[in-house]
């Protein structure tokens, strides 16, 4: 499958907003095309995000990740968290996935980012195994916590 891969902007957001409802639908949460479509138009607005979008040779889309800006005060540094990934069903283990991933990090590295950070479902094997067969490792320093508001 050939995979191109760019930034989005927000002239993009009518190709990613399907893919963005459908992964939130993938963690349990209801479709709401219109409320995918506003949030990612929020991230592009106020330059909250960065979105990479994966195009077949047609230019349709088969994924996104979406990378947020972080800063590490230990390392004084700046750092991205990878908090969405997602490939539509026909286009997955064809290699979108990795090539998003790797783009990611291209991108960050070029940034001046000194890491990435993720999480993932602790049932989401498959995407577990992907990220450990590019070299991600699991935490074993610290725990996260959350907290509901």
């Amino acid at each position: 499958m050939s995979i191109t891969l760019r930034q989005a902007t927000i002239h993009d957001v009518d190709l990613v907003a399907p893919l963005f409802d459908a992964y939130r639908q993938f963690y349990d949460m209801p479709s709401d095309p219109a409320l995918a479509r506003r949030f990612l138009l929020d991230r592009f607005q106020h330059h909250e995000s960065v979105i990479l979008l994966a195009l077949d040779k047609d230019g349709q889309p088969l994924g996104f990740t979406q990378l947020y800006p972080l800063f590490s005060s230990v390392r004084a540094a700046r750092t991205y968290l990878l908090n969405d990934l997602f490939v539509a069903a026909h286009a997955r283990r064809a290699g979108v996935a990795a090539s998003l991933i790797h783009g990611a990090s291209d991108f960050a590295r070029a940034a001046g980012a000194v890491g990435m950070s993720l999480s993932t479902a602790h049932a989401n094997e498959a995407a577990q195994r992907l990220y450990e067969s590019l070299g991600w490792k699991r935490d074993t320093e610290f725990r996260e916590y959350t907290l509901a508001l």
